[in-house]
């Protein structure tokens, strides 16, 4: 079995009408709270996992570098992931494995850092950089909604290294209990993860379920590139939570960093 801890790496702002696109804020702020601005404080909660043989990452947070790009998000409380790593007791090089399950900034950013001389260094050196292959080609090639979401330094440095590792399957296993899976919506090519645990089945949904008030099917965010890729993906996750009665972890609620998914 998979043993798991929560990383939280840290907070940052994103418009509240955004987040939950066409849905009122009469009904979503009772879901989920925002300021006076109309701003919802939202988490970067990765996931590390382990067992005997294997040590992953599941996504990196914003990570330390570019912070200046980015003042509209009034990020804080950043934490270094391979500072994370360490606390937890494993350094950056026995990480196995870091499973990306897009490459917006806010979900890759820690891959690389700059080091004291300033050059830029893969926080993972020895890990190999899971990516869907549709994403990949949306990273190097972006539409006009998603080209300031990616940055070259986040991932450039990973595949000059040999460290990336395309998906093009729909499912595949990594190793017993641990599976990776492709879907749609937010953007293209997300990869879900699921994994088996002492307490159950485990979900990393990344983006196709950002917070816990995004569990109604119609609550798609703004954001997402394919709102109707969203809805069936949304749909299609909740069918499988119900069936293993699986843990969902939510990336981006400040508030429940995840939840047992009832039967019904």
């Amino acid at each position: 079995m998979w043993q798991y801890k929560v990383l939280v790496t840290g907070f940052f702002h994103a418009d509240g009408g955004a987040m939950f696109g066409a849905i009122p804020k009469k009904a979503w702020s009772r879901k989920y709270p925002a300021d006076e601005e109309n701003c919802c404080i939202l988490a970067m909660n990765c996931l590390l996992v382990w067992n005997e043989e294997k040590i992953i990452l599941l996504d990196t947070g914003v990570g330390t570098k570019g912070f200046e790009k980015l003042s509209y998000y009034r990020f804080y409380d950043t934490r270094d992931i391979a500072g994370l790593v360490r606390e937890s007791g494993f350094e950056p090089e026995q990480v196995t494995d870091v499973i990306l399950s897009h490459l917006h900034f806010d979900h890759c950013g820690g891959c690389t850092y700059f080091d004291k001389a300033g050059n830029l260094k893969v926080t993972f050196p020895n890990a190999k950089h899971w990516v869907g292959q549709r994403q990949w080609d949306n990273y190097l090639h972006p539409n006009g909604l998603e080209k300031d979401s990616f940055r070259p330094a986040d991932m450039w440095p990973v595949a000059e290294a040999g460290l990336l590792q395309l998906a093009e399957f729909n499912y595949f296993e990594l190793a017993e209990g641990f599976q990776l899976f492709l879907y749609k919506g937010h953007t293209t090519g997300q990869l879900v993860t699921v994994f088996d645990s002492d307490e159950g089945n485990c979900i990393f949904a990344g983006d196709v379920i950002p917070t816990k008030a995004h569990l109604s099917d119609d609550w798609i965010s703004a954001y997402d590139t394919h709102p109707l890729n969203s809805l069936a993906a949304k749909i299609r996750l909740k069918k499988k939570m119900r069936e293993n009665r699986a843990r969902l972890f939510f990336y981006h609620d400040t508030y429940c960093q995840s939840m047992k998914y009832p039967s019904k």
